[in-house]
């Protein structure tokens, strides 16, 4: 376990986590939303420090980043938990369904191994993924340093849902983001996703303003986030962000606790031309 960086002491014994929007309160011996930070006797830690779940090597484009050194390797890391919680999560086996017992089974990965890694495979790129790199943000930190350390260039790919103050300190190490936005209604965020979309939008400006590379990922359900005047409203905020920010929409597939159908590919051709009207770089996926 590591100690957390972002947390306020409580009455009780009790303590706020500040690291996402959602604030967890957390009593003594519990975890917060996301299932990895505990508090321990007035102390918040994290349970997954130097704990992946999932290292492997991948084509950079599958993050997806496609304007971002195409054609390259790069490592990817991911543990357990996020700090959403959607109906329709795609990777719910990392994110939603593991025990904090699963922990100890893990072979512990210190950050400097991960570097070692790198450069005996030659690979100039590292990726925080799989599940919400947010919630394992002390472990990311310090491998992200040592990366710059060493010229190696850094990946997120998450969901957006962070504090402003722990994302200032992160990006001086991030070299480049893929965020989803889950759609342009805050209901929907709420109700489906347990999030906020200011928020989201908040990191999407910091991460321009900051002028690090940003690709913006939509996932397109059908029934759900597919409102053609809500998403003509997203792709002119994208397209408010810059000319160079790349847009994916990505078809979904039936997974957890959700019921709809397979995205239709000619839906996702349609919202892929009217997004065209807006940006300039749009790429369809996961066709």
């Amino acid at each position: 376990m590591k100690e957390a960086l972002f947390y306020e002491n409580l009455e009780g014994g009790k303590i706020k986590c500040t690291l996402c929007p959602r604030g967890c309160v957390v009593a003594d011996t519990r975890t917060g939303t996301c299932g990895v930070r505990e508090n321990v006797k007035g102390k918040l830690y994290s349970l997954i420090y130097e704990k992946p779940v999932a290292i492997n090597v991948d084509p950079i484009e599958k993050k997806p980043l496609y304007h971002f050194y195409p054609g390259a390797k790069i490592l990817s890391i991911g543990t357990y938990g996020c700090n959403l919680d959607c109906k329709f999560c795609q990777n719910y086996d990392l994110s939603q369904e593991f025990e904090v017992s699963d922990f100890e089974y893990i072979e512990n990965v210190e950050p400097e191994m991960i570097i070692k890694t790198c450069l005996e495979k030659n690979i100039k790129f590292v990726a925080f993924t799989y599940n919400e790199p947010t919630i394992f943000y002390e472990y990311m930190l310090d491998i992200a340093k040592l990366c710059k350390a060493n010229g190696i260039k850094t990946v997120s790919v998450s969901n957006g849902q962070i504090n402003e103050n722990p994302l200032r300190e992160l990006i001086n190490y991030i070299d480049a983001f893929n965020i989803d936005l889950k759609a342009f209604n805050n209901d929907f965020y709420k109700k489906i996703c347990g999030g906020d979309l200011q928020t989201t939008l908040d990191t999407l400006k910091i991460i321009v303003d900051e002028k690090k590379h940003l690709e913006v990922t939509f996932l397109l359900i059908e029934g759900f986030n597919d409102d053609v005047i809500e998403f003509r409203q997203m792709c002119d905020y994208i397209n408010s962000l810059g000319n160079e920010v790349v847009f994916h929409i990505s078809r979904a597939f039936p997974r957890y606790k959700l019921e709809y159908e397979t995205t239709p590919i000619p839906l996702l051709k349609k919202f892929g031309q009217i997004a065209k009207e807006y940006i300039k770089h749009v790429y369809i996926g996961n066709v």
